[in-house]
């Protein structure tokens, strides 16, 4: 008994050594936290179509807004400021009256925007007579011209 005992106690040291020795290498860091902040991060498309689901999406981008602005939007950080300044209210960045001249033709283009805005699920999209017509309600806005 007292021999098992003295192995046990042996082996139960030599484990003991070996975690000892390797104890630096086994820890990972967890990973840290800048801050708390409600997610934005969102896919804009537009395409021909006269909804949303039937579009045939020409382009898309994603627009990330938190922490920081970033995607594949080329004026990400414009974007991120405009919608801050909405509120998140995309409706907002539709204006109604513009100098442009268009033609009466149809051929809609949908604008959609799908993902997380401030923590809230977003799914919003509008639909313009013609290609005029889209650039005339969008304006100098930055958000949803790309």
């Amino acid at each position: 008994m007292r021999r098992t005992l003295r192995i046990v106690g042996a082996a139960a040291a030599a484990a003991t050594c070996v975690l000892a020795a390797t104890s630096g290498t086994a820890h990972a860091e967890a990973p840290r936290q800048a801050g708390l902040y409600a997610p934005s991060a969102l896919v804009l498309a537009v395409g021909q179509g006269e909804d949303a689901p039937s579009t045939a999406v020409e382009r898309a981008v994603t627009l990330t807004c938190a922490p920081r602005p970033g995607g594949t939007h080329p004026a990400a950080a414009a974007a991120c400021a405009e919608l801050a300044k909405t509120g998140g209210q995309f409706a907002r960045l539709v204006g109604s009256t513009s100098d442009a001249v268009c033609t009466k033709e149809w051929r809609p283009v949908t604008v959609s925007v799908t993902g997380v805005w401030d923590g809230k699920h977003v799914n919003w999209s509008t639909t313009f007579a013609n290609r005029c017509e889209m650039k005339a309600g969008l304006g100098e806005g930055a958000a949803l011209a790309f």
